[in-house]
């Protein structure tokens, strides 16, 4: 299955959209420079067309097994992984004291697109011990991130996420995996946790777990949760893997797609458990976790959804069907409605990635400056990049398999496993609904000012493009208006059910503007190019989407509500 990354897109984006020079003017990424980041794009891309590509069928076709109590992964993802961890790939954003590059995240939020896009079921390997390593840097007492940060960061020992048990999923705070304190100052962990991403394999020394459970006497719900280290094997006093731990796995998930991801459901008996942060400060410590997590798995959407383009983009120039009226190559690229569909695809491709990088600078600068106001920008911006990022992926996998055709039906031609693979990923790390939610409560409870403050921006640059491309910042600039009365409405309604009946479309009109934004910054920047032209269709044709979005999110909760649950089962 050919993959080739978009190197030259990221490019692009990052000397023309991103503004990627106001991290280089910082102390914290002065490093960062325009070569070093040309540099590390290229050889990320090329190992993930020529390594990493290659594997995307093998995990499809022969997934990873659990045998006599062990994972074994699918064939030849021992080497690719091997590839990214050579590379150093899963250690760019990690402090250099722990062995990492400290480069931004921005460029590691590219790396890891590519990845995805290349192969998501081995990139989410990675992605784990990414997220584990944050939140080690942040909450880990300084001997558990001597021993365990450096084997992460390599890529020695890998690193999974334990939230979700039978009765607990997105309500955290109903878990009952308790951690009974022992004399030696660890803990006892017990319980069953599910749906773990990389639970166990063959691939690595060491598998670390951060699991959440409670202590006895800990108070109910999420206040009474507390974060857990606990490896597979315990190290020996000279940090290597010791005896074996009380972790075993009871059995693999068989899922929709991600099948040489190995999903497993994880079963700890009093194994032996190393506390991260104080006691019942679990959910602060996870959440660090989970909002690195948010945006790569955004951005899993977005690699996912390159890949599905590129596959259907190869089809339509080969597959010769019917006449069109026009001269043309004669193949189904001719044809009006494959057209829409393919430059549709490209155009969403540009907008969430350009979210996602533009939610990775804004973590750069708050990392970078300690600014509120950067703090608050990376908030708002992380539940719009994780769900249109996953939505996107979605959608243009879908109309993938339509671009095929009958064919995108049949399994051996590969289209439709873009489709099984990125589904879930608008469920994971917090289901795209939550993500609205979020948005539209938490992420508002300034008043909105983090989000006028946005819209102010973006207005001013379209402004400023009125005598370069006036009709398409003419757009932009009436769609800033609408957004920004929406919000204002939103805002004030005290009525949390009344924001949540519309927080889907809400935050799907917030990324149509943003990318409306995006897409007239690429079209300044390319005068007369292919940009110029992608912007001016999603501006003229998927732009206007955001004014019904609008309109849909400001209609209130009692529509929703007005028939019983009895009434909807007739």
């Amino acid at each position: 299955m050919s993959y080739r990354a978009p190197v030259e897109d990221f490019s692009f984006l990052f000397d023309h959209v991103i503004d990627v020079a106001a991290l280089r003017a910082t102390d914290r990424f002065a490093d960062a420079s325009a070569d070093v980041t040309q540099a590390i794009l290229l050889e990320a891309g090329k190992m993930c067309d020529e390594v990493l590509a290659p594997l995307q069928r093998n995990g499809d076709l022969t997934p990873a097994r659990l045998e006599n109590g062990v994972v074994r992964t699918s064939p030849g993802y021992d080497e690719g992984y091997k590839a990214i961890a050579d590379g150093g790939w899963i250690g760019m954003a990690a402090s250099e004291e722990a062995g990492g590059m400290a480069l931004p995240m921005t460029l590691t939020t590219a790396v890891n697109e590519m990845m995805s896009g290349a192969c998501l079921s081995l990139q989410l390997a990675p992605l784990m011990s990414q997220g584990q390593i944050e939140a080690l840097e942040h909450h880990a007492s300084d001997q558990l991130k001597e021993t365990y940060l450096p084997k992460l960061v390599s890529g020695e020992w890998t690193g999974t996420m334990n939230l979700t048990e039978p009765q607990a999923g997105s309500d955290v705070g109903a878990l009952t995996t308790r951690a009974e304190p022992q004399s030696d100052g660890t803990y006892a962990v017990t319980g069953q946790k599910i749906y773990i991403s990389w639970g166990d394999h063959d691939l690595a020394g060491n598998v670390c777990h951060l699991v959440l459970a409670r202590i006895p006497g800990a108070p109910a719900g999420t206040k009474g949760i507390s974060l857990f280290l606990v490896p597979k094997f315990i190290p020996d006093a000279n940090g290597n893997p010791g005896k074996r731990n009380g972790v075993s796995v009871v059995s693999l998930e068989h899922k929709m797609g991600l099948h040489g991801s190995p999903t497993a459901v994880m079963q700890y008996d009093a194994a032996t458990g190393w506390l991260v942060g104080p006691e019942q400060g679990g959910m602060a410590a996870m959440f660090t976790m989970m909002n690195n997590a948010r945006l790569g798995v955004g951005t899993q959407g977005v690699g996912v959804a390159q890949a599905a383009y590129e596959h259907a983009l190869d089809y339509a120039l080969d597959r010769k069907q019917g006449r069109t009226g026009r001269d043309g190559t004669g193949t189904i690229v001719d044809h009006a409605d494959v057209r829409r569909m393919l430059i549709t695809m490209k155009a969403d491709i540009f907008a969430a990635r350009a979210i996602a990088l533009s939610c990775a600078q804004a973590i750069d600068m708050a990392t970078a400056t300690d600014d509120p106001q950067w703090q608050a920008r990376a908030a708002l911006l992380t539940p719009i990049a994780k769900a249109f990022g996953t939505d996107t992926g979605i959608a243009v996998s879908e109309m993938g398999l339509q671009v095929h055709g009958g064919m995108g039906f049949i399994e051996e031609t590969g289209a439709a496993q873009f489709s099984r693979d990125v589904r879930v990923t608008a469920i994971y790390e917090g289901t795209n609904g939550i993500q609205a939610m979020d948005l539209v409560a938490r992420k508002m409870m300034d008043g909105g000012e983090a989000a006028t403050r946005l819209l102010d921006e973006i207005q001013t640059d379209a402004e400023a493009a009125r005598t370069t491309n006036p009709n398409m910042a003419d757009a932009v600039w009436q769609a800033v208006e609408t957004m920004r009365e929406a919000t204002e409405w939103l805002v004030a309604q005290d009525e949390l059910n009344t924001r949540f009946a519309g927080a889907v479309p809400y935050l799907h009109a917030f990324a149509r503007v943003l990318g409306g934004h995006y897409h007239l910054k690429a079209a300044r920047a390319d005068k007369g190019g292919t940009r110029e032209v992608i912007a001016r269709f999603y501006i003229q044709r998927l732009l206007p989407e955001h004014a019904s979005l609008l309109a849909h999110a400001q209609a209130g909760e009692a529509d929703l509500f007005a028939l019983t649950p009895e009434e909807l089962a007739v």
